[in-house]
């Protein structure tokens, strides 16, 4: 594995179409939305979600590509972390009960078997200081909440049953409108990321992993598609790459030279092609380079 010595900065842009790109079960579902400007968001944790769902399929059963927050509706499996962390201890030839705690000078290398095994822990970070304890991880890579572009609507759509269930109740009642739908008729997110070189070398957190993180950014939506998503496309992905480990610029100067905007003749956005995305090359600090990766 190839240990990774520049701190990088990115822009990731997507779309939604027709969908709900992340419903708030303290709203009813509905999308999730900036109540001061109306502006949509999509949390951190839902793509992380994405970039889980992502490896834990396109390297499943591969050694170091586990991942410890599994999705059931993924992997048709229940996980829990306590067994996982008493399980890397068992890798390492220290066999512990259920109520049993790894002493002190253990958990150490308990923590690095646990980097060592599952992508998403050396990545995102984890709190694994519940039952036998393996510490605490702080991940390689952080994201921001996406944020769209501009002010989103919420539109609800009835749904209709058509097919009866329960023989002992009356057709009539469980046939008609049964529920709602709420979804985006269209929306572009805007979400920043960092990379730590000096976490990830704490990690284990490799060049091999970051080119499988970018794999899953450019392919997630792809493998994680549904009737309530609608259509979602990544569209940019805008990477900035420092000469140093600590970095050479600060990241929001970065992000200020990626301009998003909706061309002067729209007047409702409705499709990636009625914004314009440009990057200001001319005025990038010095050691620092830019690569388009989408």
């Amino acid at each position: 594995m190839s240990e990774l010595k520049n701190r990088i900065d990115f822009v990731y842009i997507f779309d939604v179409q027709d969908g709900n790109p992340n419903g708030d079960p303290d709203a009813g579902n509905l999308p999730r939305v900036d109540a001061e400007t109306g502006m949509g968001l999509v949390t951190d944790v839902c793509l992380k979600r994405k970039v889980r769902n992502y490896v834990q399929v396109a390297k499943a059963g591969i050694e170091g590509n586990d991942i410890l927050v599994k999705s059931k509706e993924i992997s048709g499996e229940e996980v829990f972390i306590n067994k996982e962390i008493r399980n890397a201890y068992k890798d390492l030839g220290i066999e512990l009960k259920v109520k049993d705690k790894a002493k002190p000078e253990q958990v150490e290398s308990g923590r690095k078997r646990m980097c060592e095994k599952f992508y998403d822990v050396r990545t995102f970070g984890a709190v694994l200081s519940t039952g036998a304890n393996a510490g605490q991880v702080r991940g390689a890579i952080q994201m921001t909440f996406a944020r769209s572009c501009d002010p989103i609507v919420s539109m609800e759509h009835a749904l209709t049953v058509c097919a009866a269930r329960d023989e002992e109740k009356s057709y009539e009642s469980q046939v008609g409108i049964q529920g709602r739908k709420a979804t985006v008729p269209y929306g572009l997110y805007v979400c920043h990321g960092f990379i730590s070189a000096n976490l990830a070398n704490q990690t284990g957190f490799s060049e091999e992993d970051m080119e499988l993180f970018w794999d899953a950014l450019k392919n997630m939506f792809d493998i994680d598609r549904s009737a309530a998503r609608g259509l979602m496309s990544a569209q940019k992905l805008i990477v900035f790459k420092h000469e140093s480990v600590l970095g050479n610029a600060p990241a929001n100067k970065l992000f200020d030279l990626v301009k998003v905007e909706k061309k002067q003749d729209v007047d409702v956005p409705r499709s990636f092609s009625d914004y314009n995305v440009n990057i200001d090359k001319d005025n990038l600090p010095q050691g620092v380079t830019i690569e388009e990766l989408i």
